[in-house]
């Protein structure tokens, strides 16, 4: 090979190997996409201001870590929410059946007040506090002719309010208090509760019960074994009246009325009590309005329910309402004074009592007597 065509050959390869790095460098090397820092780094920039929104709303989810959603705290979400506890033997069917056979007895021991409008008025009132609360079972509300300043709910829903009450209260607000805390009872189903834990204890002393005690077999075994349950449906502990104060005064929130206007009720209540002792109201007799009481109701209402403009503190129909029901008691009263029976000494029924064919004489010999005068005959 001459010289000539030696450097040419060198000269093509050269070539050849110049221009393959020439071809390659698009396809290896990414100068564009190094040397656009426009397009990579603006969504590094965006994400931050998307990290950050979040940060700005914090404060709700930090509100529910205090009033968790759904809790016995939250009052928007009464009538949602679980207040009734977990253990417990009865179902509500079984409740309800329970309280209406209570309810029968209640009636045949008790005179209920029958006119229309006062028992429509007590109903309404009772029915607004049940749709704000977290009642599952439906309520039926009478009113019991009684002058004891008193009210009870029986399991399932069964609800008796005495005149006395009525009469007792100054507000409507302050009767819807009690009737609301009452209504708690059976929202928390303190009764079945409290009858359930009676029945664990004595389940547990039974053997044949100690491994089934939640199931309705056992419940059965245990009713046959006439181990009655005492009737602890209207006494409740402390834990429990504490409970029904505090859904008490969620449900008169709810409501519209003024949860102070049961503070207020609690306290001339006390009052009463400290000016004539032993005048406390029976409802109030096993756990009384205690200064500890009215002082932990009145920081709840400080604690979790959010201040309004307005609240319903009386209307016109309770003072109507109350001046009926106040004539009904006072006609019923002297009914009661012109029919009863009285009773007489034994000298008064001696006195009237007839001798010989007279019927005028009588056996007291105090008695004077007409005689005809000597001179008067012929």
């Amino acid at each position: 090979m001459n010289a000539n065509l030696r450097q040419t050959l060198s000269f093509a390869l050269g070539g050849a190997l110049l221009a393959i790095p020439a071809f390659a460098v698009p396809q290896s090397q990414d100068p564009p996409r190094q040397q656009d820092p426009s397009k990579t780094q603006q969504p590094a920039q965006q994400q931050p201001q998307q990290a950050q929104q979040p940060a700005t709303e914090q404060p709700v989810p930090q509100k529910d870590t205090v009033n968790p959603k759904n809790s016995k705290e939250d009052v928007d979400a009464i009538g949602n929410r679980n207040v009734s506890g977990k253990v417990n033997f009865f179902s509500l069917e079984k409740e309800i059946a329970l309280g209406k056979s209570l309810a029968q007895e209640v009636e045949k021991s008790s005179k209920l007040i029958d006119d229309p409008v006062v028992t429509e008025y007590v109903n309404r009132v009772g029915q607004n506090l049940v749709r704000n609360s977290d009642a599952k079972v439906p309520f039926t509300i009478k009113v019991i002719d009684s002058d004891e300043v008193n009210a009870f709910a029986l399991p399932g829903g069964f609800f008796y309010v005495n005149s006395g009450l009525v009469l007792r209260a100054q507000e409507e607000s302050e009767l819807a208090g009690v009737m609301a805390h009452e209504i708690s009872h059976v929202t928390a189903r303190h009764g079945t509760r409290q009858a359930t834990k009676g029945e664990l204890m004595q389940l547990a002393s039974i053997p044949a019960m100690i491994f089934i005690p939640y199931t309705w077999a056992g419940y059965a075994m245990y009713q046959g074994l006439n181990l009655a349950i005492p009737l602890t449906f209207l006494k409740f502990s402390r834990d429990a009246e504490r409970e029904a104060d505090f859904l008490g005064i969620q449900y008169m929130y709810k409501a519209g009325y003024d949860p102070n206007s049961y503070v207020t009720f609690f306290e001339r209540i006390q009052a009463d009590e400290k000016r004539r002792p032993g005048t406390i109201p029976k409802v109030f007799s096993t756990h009384p309005p205690t200064p500890e009481r009215i002082e932990n109701t009145q920081k709840e209402i400080a604690r979790i329910l959010p201040a309004r403009q307005e609240y319903i503190v009386t209307t016109s129909e309770f003072d109507t309402v109350k001046g009926r029901l106040r004539n009904i008691m006072f006609s019923r009263k002297a009914t009661d004074a012109k029919d009863k029976p009285t009773l007489r000494t034994k000298t008064e029924q001696s006195k009237k009592q007839p001798t010989g064919n007279d019927p005028n004489s009588t056996s007291d010999d105090d008695r004077p007597t007409l005689k005809r005068r000597p001179d008067s005959q012929p």
